[in-house]
């Protein structure tokens, strides 16, 4: 079955198309944060793709600037805890990460270090295996820091590991939305979808957009989404929203070199401006409560 649905992707991925795709994400009507009403929970975004390499960790960064520079409070996990390396990219070497958390070692509040553009980044691992160590009081404290995190930001980012692992899954699975990454690659697009398929089979009332990374323009974002959101429908009966496109530009892999987010290296470069619609589009849905507690979920999945 399964190869069955990856040759009808590369099958439509070799296709051109003609038909323009009508924008998914309503327009904005009122500000991320209230002056008055209940206290809202923070909006939580989990980033992931079917494969390393597509600029995941990076595009994760520049939008927790660009969401930070619009007055909201961000806070990007570094959830790969195999390969983590958004510090790398911020130029921070944070004393704590969600490891040293999870241990008991120290709290959320002090693994949080401040990064450039004035988000907040709780660093990875690469390993917790001495999660199974905890007793019940550690768990408990950990469950209500998450919930604390929860109620103290505005957006709450999470950069996942690439593919389909257990951890991947479950952060993908309990965030408000998942936006998947890819290019226009057919390896790319073709891991892309098996972890939208894996996904969505997991949490049917699962938000899933698509961001199209490295293309040259919006002509050729729009026709790998069209195609990969025609594979979905025909196989999964799932509509995959378009989260946009970031263009392919050499200010990227110069700020990765400097150690520096592009959206601050080269604010005015295209690659910044695509972040830029982005961070937009997503600000635009902050405003949605979230009394689910699904931080705390997240939380009670780390530690049982």
């Amino acid at each position: 079955m399964y190869a069955d649905q990856a040759q009808s992707l590369r099958q439509l991925m070799a296709k051109s198309t003609q038909t323009a795709v009508a924008e998914a994400d309503l327009p904005c009507d009122s500000p991320a944060k209230t002056s008055s009403g209940p206290r809202r929970s923070a909006r939580i975004v989990a980033i992931a793709s079917g494969k390393g390499g597509v600029g995941k960790t990076s595009l994760a960064v520049n939008l927790a600037v660009r969401l930070a520079s619009m007055d909201r409070r961000v806070v990007l996990l570094d959830a790969d805890l195999g390969t983590a390396n958004a510090d790398l990219l911020c130029n921070l070497t944070p004393r704590y990460n969600i490891a040293h958390v999870i241990a008991g070692r120290c709290s959320l509040e002090r693994s949080m270090a401040e990064a450039p553009g004035g988000f907040h980044l709780i660093a990875g691992a690469s390993g917790l295996a001495q999660v199974a160590a905890l007793n019940d009081i550690q768990r408990h404290k950990l469950i209500d820091q998450m919930e604390w995190l929860e109620q103290r930001a505005d957006i709450i980012l999470i950069d996942t590991g690439a593919g389909i692992t257990p951890n991947v899954l479950s952060f993908s699975t309990n965030a408000d939305q998942l936006v998947v990454v890819t290019t226009p690659e057919p390896t790319a697009v073709t891991d892309a979808y098996a972890l939208v398929k894996t996904a969505y089979r997991k949490c049917r009332g699962l938000d899933v957009r698509i961001l199209i990374n490295m293309v040259s323009d919006e002509v050729e974002a729009r026709s790998v989404y069209e195609r990969f959101d025609a594979v979905c429908k025909e196989f999964l009966g799932l509509t995959v929203r378009y989260a946009g496109y970031v263009v392919h530009d050499v200010h990227v892999a110069a700020a990765v070199r400097h150690r520096r987010p592009f959206t601050l290296e080269s604010p005015n470069c295209q690659a910044s401006r695509c972040i830029g619609r982005l961070a937009h589009r997503m600000d635009c849905q902050a405003v949605e409560p979230n009394p689910q507690g699904r931080l705390r979920r997240l939380a009670g999945w780390l530690v049982s």
